[in-house]
């Protein structure tokens, strides 16, 4: 049975046995497996983490893996951000707006509301006579974000604390837990 440890093994060594399948060898290469950093044979060495990432099957020698995972640590930050700008500018289908314009999340920050807050939207737009449509209207607004708010979503469709605002100011209620 495979034993881990913490990276404490030797290595190199007569005798030392490998940390994942448990083979004795003589010749034994760190690995990152799995998040721990071990000494693995030959036959082990393709489960390292690393080494997949270099696009080879084996280890390469015991040039000690923990070390080429850290350097990878901002390449893998970088393409985990352009992703999410990738993400983010589909409709788009460019970078250029986020270049230009920069961003700016503060500028219409959703403000914490209050428990059952789409409840309290439907029941005063009905009890004031108005249809989503007309609400949308008076408070400058497309229609589908008065119905993400009373749906209970406002800050998964993204609807702007100047939004709410509005419609606590219109429909006369509170929305806002300050």
């Amino acid at each position: 049975m495979a034993k881990y440890s913490t990276g404490s093994g030797g290595g190199g060594g007569s005798g030392d046995a490998c940390e994942l399948c448990g083979r004795e060898d003589t010749k034994l290469q760190s690995a990152n497996v799995a998040g721990a950093k071990l000494q693995v044979c030959s036959d082990c060495a393709p489960h390292d983490d690393n080494a997949s990432r270099r696009g080879s099957g084996h280890g390469g020698g015991g040039g000690g893996g923990g070390g080429t995972r850290d350097a990878s640590e901002p390449n893998r930050k970088k393409r985990a951000a352009q992703n999410v700008a990738k993400a983010l500018d589909a409709n788009t289908g460019d970078s250029r707006r986020w270049e230009e314009q920069g961003t700016d999340y503060e500028k219409d920050r959703l403000p914490y509301l209050v428990k059952g807050y789409g409840d309290v939207v439907a029941e005063a737009r009905q009890d004031a006579g108005l249809t989503a449509d007309d609400l949308a209207s008076e408070v400058d607004v497309d229609v589908k974000q008065i119905h993400a708010v009373e749906e209970g979503r406002a800050a998964r469709a993204g609807v702007g604390g100047s939004t709410v605002r509005s419609l606590e100011q219109v429909l006369d209620v509170t929305l806002v837990d300050e």
